[in-house]
């Protein structure tokens, strides 16, 4: 786990599995912990990691309701969850899916974890819609849906930061998962693109912070992505820097979630 400073009241700590990006932001004496990181021990370590710099937990939020972003429940057992509206509706029409979902990856990757995912309480935030943080600024909340049917972007206007959910990231292409869906995930990009303009730094779900020039230049990458997914399938070429076998993988079931289901 690494904990970079991206401004004087926004850190950020990115995971050592899947590189799962988990922001704290703060205004005076409150503040808030978007997503989160993996590894039990990582979760075990972030509130003394987060107050020993001074940032205070008041609250958690999720960008979106994958379980990889919604564990700071077990490092803040006792704060409020909040999320957007979308994704309070995909958690309580789906329950017990993220804990499944916990579940289904420690037992892959033979984690032991303390205890369970508890997800009651959920507080729906409207979308778009402004969050209070202390008494003197507001975060921005934006629809950010495409990659999932739910979930929002965080803009935080006095840090000029973009906390975009599993956008723009430097490692992995454009993932259309289920409830996902191509046209979302570009309308979704071109709604992000003013306020990666605008921002100093741009924290993807998975990946490093990046500076405004990088964020553009990967926001015209995935675009470019997409549109030619959309023309040529399996055949369109993945950004550059992203062509691992395991983007392979995700750009093969994103081309099998454009193909049509026939009926039978």
């Amino acid at each position: 786990m690494r904990a970079l400073g991206v401004h004087r009241d926004v850190v950020v700590v990115v995971s050592a599995f899947w590189q799962t990006a988990c922001t704290a932001v703060r205004s005076g004496e409150e503040g808030f912990v978007i997503d989160s990181p993996v590894l039990p021990e990582e979760l075990e370590a972030l509130p003394g990691l987060l107050q020993e710099a001074g940032f205070p937990a008041s609250g958690l939020l999720a960008t979106h309701g994958d379980w990889d972003h919604l564990l700071g429940r077990l490092a803040f057992p006792d704060a409020a969850l909040g999320c957007a509206e979308s994704t309070a509706a995909r958690l309580a029409g789906r329950p017990g899916e993220a804990a499944r979902g916990l579940r289904g990856f420690d037992e892959e990757h033979y984690v032991e974890r303390p205890g369970t995912l508890g997800l009651a309480g959920v507080q729906a935030l409207p979308v778009p819609g402004k969050l209070s943080v202390g008494a003197e600024h507001e975060l921005e909340l934006h629809p950010a849906s495409g990659h999932t049917a739910d979930g929002m972007a965080i803009w935080i206007p006095w840090a000029q930061v973009l906390v975009c959910g599993d956008y723009l990231s430097p490692v992995e292409i454009p993932m259309i998962s289920p409830g996902g869906t191509f046209e979302a995930y570009l309308d979704t990009l071109e709604r992000l693109a003013p306020l990666v303009e605008r921002a100093e730094m741009v924290v993807p779900g998975h990946g490093a912070p990046q500076p405004r020039e990088s964020a553009a230049r990967i926001l015209e990458e995935d675009l470019d992505y997409l549109r030619a997914l959309g023309e040529r399938g399996e055949a369109a070429e993945l950004p550059p820097g992203r062509r691992t076998a395991e983007q392979r993988r995700i750009h093969a079931r994103n081309a099998r979630a454009l193909v049509p289901t026939q009926p039978s």
